[in-house]
């Protein structure tokens, strides 16, 4: 098992060492063990916890309702878990299905350059979310 210093661990997370610290503070994570030297070794656990803490930042919890998800995730079975990352997804889906209806009447109007350029610029983020959608499901 891969054990993280601080900042590998913010590194790898896409944080900084300041939020691992807040967090450690609060029990939303926890490090693992202690190197000879006394740092902080975090677990590849942790790292996961940090992503899903993350996700559920970006659903406007407060710390405190991410704390509960993050107990009960903890102890839910693989499937559960899974089924509740495809509930997010499909919510998130959803988001992005309205907004599209939403730009629809404004795409009309763009000239055939606008509309190409606006199109170039969305076709990555569909292929990517259609990857991910492939990966989850197994296929």
């Amino acid at each position: 098992m891969k054990l993280f210093r601080i900042g590998e661990l913010a590194k790898a997370a896409g944080t900084s060492e300041r939020t691992i610290d807040y967090y450690t503070k609060l029990g939303l994570i926890r490090p693992q063990d202690r190197s000879m030297t006394n740092y902080r070794l975090y677990s590849s656990e942790t790292l996961l916890r940090l992503q899903r803490i993350h996700e559920l930042k970006n659903e406007k919890l407060t710390l405190e309702e991410i704390r509960e998800k993050l107990d009960k995730w903890g102890e839910a079975t693989e499937d559960e878990r899974v089924s509740e990352k495809l509930t997010v997804l499909e919510s998130h889906l959803a988001q992005v299905e309205k907004e599209l209806k939403e730009l629809q009447p404004l795409l009309k109007d763009l000239g055939p350059a606008q509309a190409r350029k606006t199109f170039s610029q969305l076709m990555p983020q569909g292929i990517a979310c259609m990857e991910a959608i492939k990966i989850l499901l197994g296929q």
